[in-house]
């Protein structure tokens, strides 16, 4: 039974998949068929490989392509190529000459870029017509990325040119005088010359996507809308005295499309007369059309009238059978576009009029490799048997020393039983001491816990009794002022529920500033976890027992009895005082202990006044 084969084009655009198999008669016969389009993305480079090579999992599924070895064409606008010329020369220095003119042709370092070259010919002053063809290594590289990313084995690479070409020789060899083949692609479009056994080919950077870009600026479409409406209602203006249609969208597509369409126009003309000029070629007598695009209405009719030559569709699938389960009419409407699958596919059959292959170094080193592989395995073979000859003798040897050895082991064995039973042991007895210490940890913990709480109470009171204000009212007595504080609230964590530093803040914004940090610094009365510096530089802190949670930071919500009747800054210097108080006591860290937040500044009928403080234990503490 024939092997099938898959034969997939990369386009811009859209991809197109199709399985084929050789038949009776020589040629192929077309099996299943897919293709998808993969939207505005694909004309993306970020992230494309990983959108096509989901692309082709589902085309699988869906279509049941049951191949795994794939011919794949790479885009043409990724693809360098040129025809050069030489002069004739012997067979062995054929390959030299080229190696140079591309050197000399190719615009990256050929280490750079996977290329390869197809000598078409010889021109009437026995000149060699070379075609050099290029593509970057990464751009190759990707392709057998995204196929082997879809589980396929890549056995060549071809361009877009090459595989048109190919196809063409294929279904029109019995053509007479120079035809021409246009193919509009999304991005760009591919012109061909066939002139008796000549070939001549030239990439045009101008795509049906100008039309989607031109016509989505103009009416302030997206690209998606857009494109849906060039499908459905576009198509190629006449131009003349033909009447617009009544549809501003139609009439403006139309527009833009013979704009887009004329552009091209002329790139051809150039290339006409290139081609007659400097390659000697005959006048075109005929042109086909292909590619998505090809499709647009009054595309056919637009070039006869420019070229003055008869246009007609390009059939790939004019020599090749067509599988019976296969709906002709379906498949007549995207015929047009598959040209470069067939022309991959028939690089399967025999030799073709372009044979080329972009595959790049590392595969092809691996399919020598694979090509080698039973001389590897043979080669391995012998070694092998040499080895167990080696062995057989060593095993000989080797079983008289186990008999001694099981001798020795019997002795030992004893010992290595009680050396087993003591580790075990030990590490109980290490495990049980290592749980009593965090324990009697914790119980020296709770001493610290009562004697904070006392030296804070005593920071406290020492500050109520000795604030020493001075009243600016003279009818007032400038005695010292008995000053009131307490705690409204108070938590504990790893960080400071706020940053250093303070500012005066106006009345009646302070208690919402102070509530506020409920919710994510930490609960009423809880010891919170919070993000920020867990111990002071250069200090390693001990992980506290299990089921306890180290403390560093006490968050202080305090109010006092409001002073601004003796002095504006009363109620700053209460404060400042305090918090020296705290700093100088010992048990808590002169950098990082101190005012946070903002002092409320409250007037001279309110009773109290608002602040905040941070406490930065010395050495950390842990609660249950």
């Amino acid at each position: 039974m024939p092997k099938s084969f898959l034969c997939l084009d990369f386009g811009a655009f859209t991809i197109k998949c199709a399985e084929f198999e050789p038949n009776e008669q020589g040629s192929l016969r077309l099996q299943r068929y897919a293709l998808k389009e993969l939207g505005p993305e694909g004309f993306k480079e970020e992230g494309r490989d990983e959108m096509v090579t989901g692309a082709i999992k589902e085309m699988i599924e869906d279509a049941g392509f049951a191949a795994t070895g794939i011919n794949v064409c790479a885009p043409g606008f990724q693809v360098f190529s040129k025809f050069v010329k030489l002069p004739s020369v012997e067979a062995s220095k054929v390959n030299q000459i080229i190696q140079f003119e591309a050197q000399q042709n190719v615009p990256f370092p050929l280490d750079e870029v996977v290329w390869d070259y197809q000598i078409l010919g010889t021109t009437p002053n026995e000149e060699l017509e070379i075609l050099l063809v290029a593509i970057k290594n990464e751009v190759v590289e990707s392709i057998f990325k995204v196929g082997e990313g879809a589980g396929l084995d890549l056995q060549l690479v071809d361009v877009s040119s090459a595989a048109l070409a190919n196809a063409y020789r294929f279904n029109y060899g019995d053509s007479e005088g120079c035809v021409i083949l246009l193919d509009i692609g999304a991005k760009s479009s591919t012109l061909l010359f066939f002139e008796g056994g000549r070939v001549f080919s030239r990439s045009i950077n101008i795509g049906a996507n100008a039309i989607t870009q031109d016509f989505a600026a103009e009416s302030k479409l997206d690209w998606d809308e857009a494109e849906r409406l060039k499908i459905e209602e576009g198509f190629v203006s006449l131009g003349g005295a033909y009447e617009e249609p009544d549809n501003p969208n139609q009439a403006l597509i139309s527009k833009i499309a013979r704009q887009v369409m004329t552009r091209l126009h002329i790139q051809m003309n150039q290339t006409i007369q290139f081609y007659r000029g400097q390659q000697g070629g005959s006048p075109p007598e005929k042109l086909y059309l292909a590619g998505g695009a090809s499709l647009l209405p009054y595309t056919a009719q637009f070039f006869a009238e420019k070229l003055n030559i008869p246009v007609d569709y390009f059939n790939p699938f004019r020599n090749i059978q067509i599988d019976q389960e296969i709906n002709l009419e379906e498949i007549a409407k995207v015929a047009h576009s598959f040209g470069e699958v067939v022309g991959l596919g028939i690089r399967n059959l025999a030799q073709c009029p372009v044979d080329l292959n972009l595959m790049p170094v590392s595969h092809v080193r691996r399919q020598q490799f694979n090509a080698k592989r039973i001389y590897f395995v043979a080669s391995i073979i012998c070694v092998l048997l040499t080895i167990l000859s080696f062995g057989w003798y060593y095993g000989w040897v080797a079983s008289n020393k186990e008999k001694s050895l099981a001798d020795l082991k019997s002795k030992f064995s004893p010992l290595q039983t009680a050396s087993t039973t003591l580790k075990g042991r030990q590490s109980e007895f290490n495990a049980a001491k290592s749980e009593a210490d965090q324990y009697v940890t914790l119980i020296n913990t709770k001493t610290r816990w009562a004697k904070l709480f006392r030296s804070i109470q005593g920071i406290l009171q020492q500050s109520q009794t000795n604030h020493g204000v001075k009243s600016f009212d003279p009818t007032i007595v400038t005695n010292d002022i008995l000053a009131r504080v307490w705690i409204e609230k108070f938590t504990g964590g790893k960080a400071p529920e706020a940053s250093f530093g303070f500012e005066m803040e106006g009345e009646g914004d302070m208690e919402e500033e102070m509530d506020g940090g409920e919710g994510e610094g930490g609960g009423e009365m809880g010891f919170a976890s919070q993000i920020g510096m867990a111990a002071p530089v250069g200090k390693t802190v001990a992980a506290p027992p299990p089921g306890t949670e180290r403390v560093d930071y006490l968050n202080l919500k305090c109010r006092a009895l409001n002073l601004s009747s003796l002095s504006p800054s009363a109620n700053a210097e209460f404060c400042f005082a305090l918090q020296e108080a705290f700093q100088t006591n010992g048990l808590f860290t002169q950098d990082e202990t101190g005012l946070v937040g903002n002092i409320q500044q409250v007037g001279m009928t309110n009773d109290t006044f608002a602040f905040n403080m941070v406490l930065r234990l010395v050495e950390g503490l842990v609660v249950n």
